[in-house]
């Protein structure tokens, strides 16, 4: 006769129907370890994101500042804000904005992805890379670099004008916002694009072609419609960063009087001698009921998930195709977009951070000097910035890929009726413009306990948590369209061998989204050490990042070390990116 002893830690009970065969592993307090995780993944995105809404909510119908005690609630400051002068010029400023960089940015990134994965390019590889090096830079940062080359007394303007006369382009304009911007934000659409069409099975393109269907129309009935999901996460991402953005509206617009809602924010409230918080509150609000209505949208778009699914448990390479003169076109393209809108604006501000002046009315090789990096090194307010950003964006981008990926799960991946929730705060974060989130998170802490009011207040951990927050929707709109093309049968046939939801993860899933969270891990970082504006209101001088010193520097009008602070900043960029992908080469080709 044989006896039968069950693992420890699991019941011999018989399983209900319907449950796979899923065995019941050890529970806290009565409550299984998967339920528990997923509870605690919601409950600290609701905690990451509330902290600095629910103060902004509550400022919105205060007619006092927070901080002074007081106050009768109502409507005024909405009343306010809908009737002062002006602000209908700035909605539709931004609805402009906001709109012509998304689109833009889409037809910069969804054809040079599909080219890139898809046709045989020369330099194929060289070209991928690159693709990336706008997203190296913040718009701050990138938009300077463009002042000194397109702006009116520009290089390139300067000998545009004397060759032909006169000048096409307008850099202090919407137009002229938005191609800047639209430069800068391409790669996240790129990155999520490319990630999904290196990940999708070639069977469906391969049963095309037995078809009798050509490269060409591969392309078009196959290959673009299933990039609807990462199309639709990065708009909603691109329209929501330009949106809050303060750095190119800051440059461009201020010269023209062109008001968006972030300098809207950034006059009436950093500028103003006494700000109006009531109705930065209420414009916060504004914005975030805007957002959550794009991601409903979002969300109705996407609800059909399973059209979208191309990887099962077993798939084949993507191909690509020979498309003749076609190539040569599309990487002339590519080359136009990498050269004038990235590598010269980047290479301007290098050679100008080595000299004392660029002008075209002097040569600038007869001014090179070390002079700018004097300071960022001599005084340790700059060089503790420098180190501040590192650590933050390390320390970052390892945690928030991590929640990232443990948010998707939760959200697309797991039975618990909260999932949507979950969705929707890991994407809430983007509807916070950078200068409310700084605001909310410094009123947060004025009512926090002592102890934790005390460990953060002034330190790079509240800003690891502010940037996080910010940087959360990115790293979750990169891992999640893989994951929406990961069929169900494999987490189905996981737990008929016995695995939880736990183990599910751990053992498959997981293993089959390291390419996304790689992926996540590079673009947070580079997120984070780029971002500056919640620090306005967070950080001292102790605490300081590249982002406010370099808009302290510029405020000085000292060119010459914010080109040498923004050299610095692309150095640890570019070395980061290039260790880290070498590191996860391996992950990549064993997933």
């Amino acid at each position: 006769m044989t006896t039968t002893t069950a693992a420890p830690g699991r019941s011999t009970e018989p399983h209900r129907p319907g449950e796979l065969g899923s065995p019941r592993y050890r529970k806290f307090g009565n409550i299984g370890r998967d339920t528990l995780i997923q509870y605690a993944v919601l409950l600290f995105l609701a905690v990451l994101v509330l902290a600095p809404v629910v103060p902004t909510l509550y400022q919105s119908f205060l007619d006092k500042p927070l901080y002074e005690s007081g106050g009768n609630f109502g409507l005024d400051n909405y009343l306010r804000l809908f009737t002062e002068a002006g602000f209908g010029e700035v909605i539709v400023n931004t609805v402009l904005f906001a709109g012509l960089t998304t689109i833009l940015a889409q037809l910069f990134a969804v054809p040079m992805a599909i080219v890139i994965t898809r046709v045989r390019l020369p330099f194929g590889n060289l070209i991928a890379g690159s693709m990336r090096w706008p997203f190296f830079i913040s718009s701050l940062l990138l938009g300077f670099g463009w002042i000194i080359l397109y702006g009116p007394a520009g290089f390139f303007s300067v000998q545009f004008r004397e060759t032909f006369g006169f000048v096409p382009w307008n850099l202090y304009s919407i137009p002229g916002m938005a191609l800047t911007e639209a430069v800068a934000l391409a790669p996240i659409a790129f990155t999520f694009c490319v990630g999904a069409l290196r990940q999708a099975d070639a069977s469906l393109e391969s049963a095309a072609q037995v078809c009798g269907a050509g490269p060409v129309r591969i392309l078009r009935s196959v290959v673009i419609p299933m990039l609807r999901p990462p199309i639709v996460y990065s708009s909603v991402l691109i329209v929501s960063m330009s949106l809050e953005t303060l750095s190119v509206p800051l440059l461009y617009g201020q010269p023209s009087d062109i008001t968006v809602f972030s300098t809207f924010l950034y006059t009436n409230g950093l500028q103003a001698i006494d700000p109006d918080y009531g109705v930065l509150g209420a414009a916060s609000v504004l914005i975030l009921i805007v957002t959550i209505g794009m991601v409903a949208m979002q969300a109705k778009l996407l609800a059909n998930s399973k059209r979208f699914v191309s990887v099962r448990g077993k798939a084949t390479r993507p191909r690509k195709f020979e498309l003749g003169w076609i190539k040569w076109i599309s990487a002339a393209f590519i080359a136009v977009y990498l050269i004038f809108g990235a590598l010269l604006p980047i290479a301007t501000l290098v050679f100008r951070s080595f000299t004392l002046v660029l002008t075209p009315l002097k040569s600038p090789f007869s001014t090179l000097t070390f002079e700018n990096y004097v300071p960022l090194f001599s005084y340790r307010s700059y060089y503790l910035s420098i180190l501040n950003s590192v650590v933050i964006a390390v320390v970052g981008a390892v945690a928030v890929s991590l929640l990232a990926m443990l948010a998707v799960l939760v959200a697309r991946r797991s039975p618990m009726k909260g999932g949507k929730l979950v969705e929707y705060l890991a994407l809430a974060p983007q509807a916070m413009p950078g200068l409310i989130v700084g605001i909310g998170f410094f009123w947060a802490l004025a009512f926090a306990p002592g102890f934790l009011s005390t460990l953060l207040t002034g330190t790079i951990w509240i800003l690891v948590l502010a940037f996080g927050m910010r940087a959360l929707p990115t790293a979750y709109g990169n891992i999640s369209p893989l994951l929406m093309q990961i069929g169900e049968e494999l987490d189905n046939a996981a737990r008929v061998s016995g695995a939880d939801w736990v183990k599910t993860f751990t053992r498959v899933l997981g293993r089959l989204l390291v390419p996304a969270s790689a992926g996540a891990v590079i673009l947070v970082f580079v997120t984070m050490i780029k971002e500056y504006s919640p620090a306005v209101f967070l950080a001292n001088s102790q605490s300081s990042v590249i982002g406010t010193t370099a808009l302290q520097l510029w405020a000085e009008g000292n060119a010459g070390s914010v080109a040498a602070l923004a050299t610095v900043q692309i150095t640890i960029t570019v070395l980061f990116v290039a260790i880290a992908t070498k590191l996860l080469k391996g992950h990549h080709s064993d997933a």
